[in-house]
């Protein structure tokens, strides 16, 4: 793996423990601020983008696992919003 390869692979495993954590606290109904997320895949995107063709390809697998991370915490935000209209 190239450096930039590597440190790609690295901000994708750090963006999931942070969808991770923003999930675990959406479930235990705290307030989460997702500016810092938004900007870590924005940053994430770009340093994927400006691999080459076949480096960047060998990170679908971690990209998969953010948009997988990502899809759990949007349902997470949706049933705390289901959840707070009952009450």
């Amino acid at each position: 793996m190239s450096d930039p390869q590597t440190q790609a692979v690295a901000m994708a495993e750090a963006t999931c423990g942070m969808l991770r954590m923003a999930r675990a606290l959406v479930e235990s109904r705290r307030t989460v601020d997702l500016a810092g997320l938004q900007n870590a895949v924005g940053r994430l995107c770009a340093a994927t983008y400006d691999l080459p063709y076949d480096e960047g390809c060998s990170l679908r697998p971690h990209l998969t696992a953010v948009l997988g991370e990502l899809d759990s915490l949007e349902q997470a935000i949706n049933v705390a919003a289901f959840r707070g209209k009952g009450q």
